[in-house]
């Protein structure tokens, strides 16, 4: 196979065969005295060491140092520029959530829980957060200036690796070693008035020749900054626009709503809430927090990777390397809220008692509290910091032994988040006290004493700590066994593992007192489990045209017992152009720990809702309060499951990768995924949308209005899902303009169809927004590709991209029935002096496009949709680096 190492920076593997060194020698040119060995390599999705990088399952290749010209800095830039990633969880969903700033990869949109993340092969800790259930690895702990090259297999390999795998593996592949140094600085800044800029550095230094002094040390060491975006700095975010149908405005506000029995009103209701940020409806004041809100982060993150290597003889050497990253993560919303509160009458600030104005429209009982509900907007916005390190120490020993290649390894891997208040929070029971006692006014400003007693019991500090380990043992061996059929030597590798896991997530005291945290003190959890492995693979080449593969897998684990997965494929190269591959393989995905042993907790939904009876349609009806009903994020229920069974999966992948003429490439691979058991919280929005069906999961007061709702992790239904991935790469002739290149990886999903619960119906997801959990809300997009166009011509280069998402149908489609598309093109040039120095430079959303509308309400951005697009608008970047 050809090594395309061109500005494209992907290579799809899997490509025909090129004649071996010896017959290409023409005649009459000298054949080397020395004839070079050639080195057997492991592929991404085989345990197998071979000569070349070909093999029955699809593998695309993604070279960092042509990714960095484009302006990618991250690992999480890095995986969106990947076709069969669907919508990711990026940092900038930590805005109002607890992800801690945690980013994660979704391979074929079915969950980044099935989205295996490994670091030169071997498995990292899961973040330690509530936010995907402890189940997948957060991409800004990986040591970005460190990666070599990003290995994505897309397709399932549960037969290799083990949990996780249905959707496929990323492998994350660091600099083998280092012998020279290498300082490099960069930055980006939007156009556009307001915040995103960047700025990032890393420096890389080593010594030491494998070959002539056995022995090679370096280090890598990194420092990115992002700076946040506001939603004030972007018009198109804001979150009331009710003739399109997104209205993420609250019912709960400053001054506070008040009700008594099934009248509500507002002091500022008879001037048709005439302050800044207050919109009038249905006789109360909802209020809109969009100028508060962040659309991305602030972030800060650090690494540090090193690697020392030594042989210890010709065929064996030994490896120790060690990585620390830690991302800090600051995000700010809206004031905190207090619902539940009352008002008794005879307190200066009681509605019609001469400081505050009674309502119009009704007559109060005056013996009688009012019920009200406070947005602490005297108190500030809420501000939080996250701190999320991940560290691996991994020694690893490998070479070849009596004609077996071997690999041992040992691995520790541990991830912490700790999330901390930095402002903008108040003890409840001092609120309620104050209230009481006549100091604390919810309807209007604070007199001193008031404002006092707030300032007085203002909480901060850390507030949860989750902490995930991972301690591993593992080893494989591969060797030729014979040429069984005259085609060729076959091969075999059997290897095994053994790892211990454990994970604790734990919340302070005072956590209890803040209700506007929206989490429950009594959701700390820990958990531990022990897993055992063993596999098996052969690879038998039939023909000189075909080769069949057959893996097996046994894992045992000690919560939940045991499962075998098998997998099989085969490689059939009629003629030299062509290559012909198909897969078939079962796969599973264990609960993880957080998922079998968190307890139940409170927390608030994730979007706005409206009592399916008492706000039926966005109306109060029925005896319902608009301040309490309609619009609302309501109390949900939910927690893990100890009697959850794992989720199990059937993949198979078809296609073929043909190449005509030396420059040209072309793939087609079609894929199916089936998945049984799914593991998922119950929709929170089914509960609102279909309330005949799951009256159970509704729990009302005695007076009729919501508790609170049930959801829940359970084994849901089905998932099944299919599609093509499409690959194109041609290099034209070099002329005297220069080389010029292009390059489009792109994946269709023709269906993807899920079940929100066992036998039920399903759903369609493809091309259509759907409600879910923190991860799974939103749409499967169609149609995604990347496309490179590449020019070259000595010291100079440039790179035209386009990205592209296909629109779908939105959530709120009454109002606004399609999302557009999201195409953006990106110009960056790049110039390099004596392989000393290089300078790049180039712009991002070339022509200033703006993200395409869409109302809805399952992240705290809004206006449009943060899973696809982004709010930075035109944005210029430069990066240089020099050679020492």
């Amino acid at each position: 196979m050809r090594d395309n190492e061109g500005a494209s920076g992907i290579v799809v593997s899997a490509a025909p065969r090129q004649p071996s060194a010896q017959s290409s020698t023409q005649a009459g040119v000298e054949t080397p005295s020395v004839i070079p060995q050639l080195q057997r390599i492991e592929v991404t999705g085989s345990a197998i060491r071979r000569v070349d990088a070909e093999t029955a399952v699809p593998v695309t290749i993604l070279r960092t140092e042509e990714l960095k010209k484009q302006g990618v800095t991250s690992t999480e830039q890095l995986i969106n520029r990947i076709s069969a990633n669907q919508s990711s969880v990026g940092s900038g969903r930590s805005v109002g959530s607890s992800s801690g700033g945690a980013s994660f990869a979704d391979l074929r949109g079915i969950g980044p829980n099935k989205t295996l993340v490994l670091l030169n092969g071997r498995r990292l800790s899961n973040n330690a957060t509530t936010a995907i259930n402890g189940s997948g690895v957060d991409l800004n702990t990986i040591p970005f200036a460190a990666i070599d090259r990003v290995e994505v297999l897309r397709d399932g390999a549960s037969a290799l690796y083990g949990t996780d795998a249905i959707g496929g593996v990323i492998n994350f592949i660091t600099k083998k070693s280092v012998t020279e140094g290498q300082l490099t600085a960069g930055g980006s800044s939007p156009t556009a008035a307001g915040g995103g800029d960047t700025s990032n550095f890393s420096g890389s230094w080593g010594f030491g020749d494998l070959e002539a002094d056995r022995f090679n040390v370096f280090g890598v060491v990194s420092h990115d900054k992002q700076q946040s975006l506001k939603a004030r700095d972007r018009d198109y975010t804001y979150n009331y626009q009710p003739g399109r149908g997104l209205d993420y405005s609250s019912g709960i506000a400053s001054p506070a709503n008040y009700s008594q029995g099934s009248n509500a009103s507002n002091p500022l209701a008879a001037s048709g809430c005439n302050a800044p940020g207050l919109i009038s409806r249905s006789g109360i004041c909802r209020q809109s927090l969009w100028s508060y809100l962040d659309l991305v982060p602030e972030t800060e993150k650090t690494s540090f990777f090193g690697k020392a290597t030594g042989k210890l003889a010709d065929e064996h050497s030994v490896s120790l390397e060690y990585f620390w990253a830690r991302n800090q993560n600051r995000t700010q919303i809206g004031p905190g809220l207090l619902q539940g509160l009352q008002v008794q009458p005879g307190t200066p600030f009681y509605p019609g008692n001469g400081i505050t104005p009674g309502p119009t429209t009704f007559a109060l009982d005056p013996t009688q509290p009012v019920d009200a509900n406070w947005r602490e907007s005297e108190v500030g916005p809420r501000r939080h910091e996250d701190d999320n390190v991940g560290q691996r120490l991994l020694l690893t020993f490998e070479g070849t032994l009596a004609g077996w290649d071997y690999n041992v390894g040992a691995a520790y891997n541990q991830n912490k988040v700790t999330n901390a208040i930095q402002s903008g929070y108040v003890d409840d029971r001092a609120v309620t006290s104050g209230i009481n006692s006549g100091v604390i006014n919810p309807f209007g400003a604070q007199a001193p004493a008031g404002a006092a007693l707030l300032a007085a019991n203002a909480v901060d500090g850390d507030y949860a700590t989750g902490v995930g380990r991972v301690k591993s043992l593992d080893g494989r061996v591969s060797r030729d066994i014979g040429d069984w059929f005259g085609a060729g030597p076959s091969a075999l590798a059997l290897g095994g593992e053994y790892r211990k896991e454990d994970f604790h997530q734990d919340f302070e005291d005072f956590a209890t007192n803040v209700q506007s945290l929206g989490i429950d003190p009594a959701a700390s959890v820990a958990g531990d489990r022990s897993v055992s492995a063993q596999y098996a693979e052969v690879n038998v080449p039939v023909l000189e045209s075909l080769e069949l593969s057959a893996a097996v897998r046994h894992d045992k684990y000690s919560d939940f017992g045991s499962t075998t997965n098998p997998k099989y494929s085969f490689r059939f190269q009629p003629f030299r152009e062509l290559v012909v591959r198909g897969a078939y393989s079962e796969g599973f995905r264990a609960p993880s720990l957080y998922e079998l042993y968190n307890p139940t907790a409170t927390t608030f939904t994730v979007a706005n809702y409206n009592d399916p009876r008492l706000c039926a349609g966005g109306s109060p009806s029925n005896g319902g309060l608009a301040n309490r009903d309609c619009a609302q994020q309501f109390f949900s229920r939910n927690g893990g499951n100890p009697d959850l069974n794992p989720e199990t999966a059937r993949n198979v992948t078809l296609g073929f990768v043909y190449q005509p003429i030396t420059n040209l490439s072309l793939g087609l691979d079609f894929w199916w995924i089936k998945i049984a058991n799914q593991i998922a919280e119950f929709p929170e929005s089914a509960v609102f949308e279909q309330p005949d069906l799951y009256p159970e999961r509704i729990v009302r007061k005695a007076d009729g209005s919501i508790d609170h709702i049930v959801t829940g992790l359970a084994n849901l239904g089905k998932v099944r899902t299919n599609g093509v991935d499409v690959s194109f790469d041609y290099r034209f002739p070099e002329s005297r303009l220069g080389q010029f290149g292009t390059n489009l990886q792109g994946t269709y999903v023709d269906r993807y169809e899920y079940q929100q619960q066992l036998k039920g119906a399903y759903i369609d997801k493809a091309g259509d927004y759907r409600g879910g959990d923190f991860a799974s809300a939103g749409a499967v997009a169609r149609w995604r590709h990347s496309w490179n166009g590449t020019w070259n011509q000595g010291p100079l280069g440039a790179t035209l991209t386009n990205r592209y998402t296909s629109g779908y149908n939105d959530y709120n489609r009454a109002y606004h029935d399609k999302v557009g598309a999201w195409s953006v093109w990106d110009l960056a040039g790049t110039y390099t002096w004596r392989d000393t120095a290089q300078v790049t430079v180039g712009v991002q959303n070339l022509f200033d496009k703006e993200p395409p509308f869409s109302n809805q309400t399952s992240t705290f951005q809004s206006g449009y949709d943060p899973r696809y697009s982004d709010p930075f608008g035109r944005t210029l970047y430069s990066r240089v680096s020099y050679n020492f």
